[in-house]
């Protein structure tokens, strides 16, 4: 759950399409829902004892507020991290970061960050959900993913160069098409990839929007072919130092 200080939830809020995933998120705690599945499709990593979360990262999702089903205009935010990054250099991923002393908790930190990374008025954000830590394999962080939606998103782009030098929002009907859908083999790891626009999308940030589809009820958790992620990469526009 949140901090007690954190920026409030507000999950009444989300339009009809998404509330069958905030149910599933709601019973991770008694069925197979977001975070205990993503723990297991990272080879099992928990969070370590007695540790704080270090980390947070903004599930942004747009699409119709009027639509019962999984709307045509529905597409979550994704950001490319520049390759002179020290760490996960190339990568996609969502925006977010380190959670900082002056942070009220994950909630207001995913949300600083989207704001510094992406330009996203916070404003406009209405943050719905929490996910139980997940322990994320290279930097071995604990993070909390943070699930939020607008109806109107306002416009964004790569606010801090030296950080990301691409952002924008995927389809999720795209994320969901078999086409763009593979998994990736990665020293003894095989998890789930998205192609978008270009760029390769795996890793911690790939297995979330993987359960989070299925979660959903927009796209089912598939038995894609299996590539190597060296070669995958090489053909991506990540232009990753590693993999």
């Amino acid at each position: 759950m949140e901090s007690a200080q954190d920026v409030a939830l507000r999950p009444a809020a989300a339009p009809a399409w998404m509330r069958p995933l905030l149910g599933a998120l709601e019973g991770d705690a008694v069925s197979p829902g977001g975070a205990a599945r993503v723990r297991r499709m990272l080879n099992g990593r928990l969070p370590r004892s007695a540790s704080r979360d270090e980390a947070a990262v903004l599930i942004f999702f747009t699409g119709d507020p009027h639509a019962r089903e999984l709307p045509a205009d529905a597409a979550v935010l994704v950001t490319h991290r520049h390759p002179d990054m020290r760490s996960h250099s190339g990568q996609m991923a969502f925006p977010g970061g380190r959670i900082d002393p002056g942070d009220a908790g994950p909630v207001d930190a995913a949300l600083r960050e989207a704001t510094e990374e992406t330009g996203l008025e916070r404003g406009r954000v209405v943050p719905l959900a929490v996910l139980d830590a997940v322990t994320t394999g290279g930097s071995a962080r604990r993070v909390r993913p943070v699930v939020a939606y607008a109806s109107d998103p306002g416009p964004v782009h790569p606010a801090s160069e030296d950080e990301t030098d691409d952002v924008f929002f995927v389809p999720v009907a795209d994320l969901a098409a078999p086409a763009n859908r593979l998994s990736v083999r990665w020293r003894g790891w095989t998890g789930p990839a998205f192609w978008a626009g270009g760029y390769l999308i795996w890793g911690f940030t790939g297995v979330l929007l993987a359960v989070l589809l299925e979660l959903g009820g927009w796209a089912l958790l598939v038995d894609a072919p299996v590539h190597d992620l060296a070669d995958s990469l090489a053909r991506s526009r990540n232009n990753e130092r590693h993999g």
